[in-house]
C-alpha cells in the first residue's frame, strides 16, 4: 500500500481506507495482509480485468474533458 501511495502521490492511509470502502461496498476481502505487505485474494485476482478497465474508462473520460 505504501508503493501504491507514493506512486498515486497519495497517503498511505488514503489508499487504504479507499479500499476498505471498495472491499466493503463489495462484500469481499481484496487483499490479505500480513507483515511482509498485501496480496491479493482470489476474488481480487477476479475482479483486477473489471478495475484495470474502470481506470482506462476514467483516463478516457479526462482526456476528452481537456479537450473540450
Amino acid at each position: 500500500m505504501d508503493q501504491a501511495a507514493k506512486a498515486l502521490g497519495y497517503s498511505q492511509p488514503a489508499i487504504s481506507y479507499q479500499i476498505k470502502c471498495l472491499e466493503q461496498m463489495l462484500g469481499t476481502k481484496l487483499f490479505t495482509r500480513d507483515s511482509t505487505g498485501a496480496q491479493l485474494t482470489r476474488e481480487g485476482r477476479m475482479i483486477l480485468p473489471s478495475a484495470r478497465a474502470v481506470l482506462a474508462l476514467i483516463d478516457s473520460m479526462k482526456g476528452v474533458c481537456a479537450a473540450a
